[in-house]
């Protein structure tokens, strides 16, 4: 059992755990189509400028196409060796800090600020949504986009429920679903992941380790979005094919992507 100090610090003990092979196990996802995409889906809704937050980076894999794009980019996440692999991609010119997106700071005025895939969900109560939603408001310029994207109950019922094995880098990465498939709105959902050498000499094992996310119902995530003093500007859905539609249906969507912005900007 989870000391209650353990329980606060769950996403940075998980992501501390899959840090050294987070890249292997997500090489399939194609981040520079997706941040084009996003960019786009921003501009659609007023998005200008250069600057932009990445609360939740990451190894650095979402915001590196920014880079290459000409952004100027802030970035924070919660495990420290993300952090220090991010680094080791972006340079010594890219701010990259440690911080849990619950506390954020004042790190500057933003045209952006990004919170992708599945940051939202290791956050386990609505006040915890809240709270991370006002200090990524707090750092948007006047005109600034907040773009974040949240899993459905598609995703907790598929892929929280099955098992998955990748290989690479002479490992064994195994992700292990726990919901059986059933799972409702609001509900925490729980897999494990772990990894086991091939072979002798390729590294060593890394023991098994709880991901634990919540579904946030979208009327949980407007009312938090409101708290913060912005809107949704728009709301659409998606599949592992990462083209945005609407309207958002739960049980087709694997991701929503909600674009928000200060109230009466436009």
């Amino acid at each position: 059992m989870q000391s209650p100090g353990e329980a606060d610090r769950h996403a940075e003990i998980a992501y501390e755990q899959i840090a050294p092979v987070y890249d292997d196990f997500t090489a399939h996802h194609d981040y520079d189509a997706w941040i084009a995409t996003l960019l786009e889906l921003g501009a659609s809704h007023g998005l200008r400028g250069d600057t932009v937050l990445d609360v939740g980076c990451g190894t650095g894999k979402g915001f590196m196409p920014l880079l290459g794009l000409g952004w100027k980019v802030t970035a924070l996440d919660i495990s420290p060796s993300m952090v220090e692999l991010a680094r080791a991609k972006a340079g010594p010119e890219v701010r990259i800090d440690v911080a849990d997106m619950r506390e954020l700071a004042d790190y500057g005025s933003f045209d952006l600020v990004l919170c992708l895939d599945d940051a939202i969900n290791y956050l386990h109560t609505p006040a915890e949504l809240e709270r991370a939603l006002r200090g990524m408001a707090a750092n948007l310029a006047p005109d600034g986009i907040l773009i974040f994207d949240s899993n459905t109950l598609t995703t907790y019922r598929t892929f929280f429920a099955e098992r998955v094995v990748v290989k690479a880098g002479g490992r064994r990465m195994i992700w292990q679903g726990q919901t059986g498939g059933q799972v409702e709105p609001g509900q925490i959902s729980e897999s494990v992941f772990e990894v086991e050498p091939l072979r002798a000499g390729t590294g060593p094992a890394v023991p098994p380790e709880v991901h634990r996310q919540r579904h946030h119902p979208e009327a949980e995530i407007r009312a938090a979005v409101a708290a913060a003093g912005l809107e949704v500007a728009g709301l659409y859905g998606c599949t592992t094919d990462g083209v945005p539609r609407q309207p958002v249906d739960e049980d087709v969507h694997t991701k929503a992507i909600y674009v928000a912005r200060g109230v009466g900007t436009t």
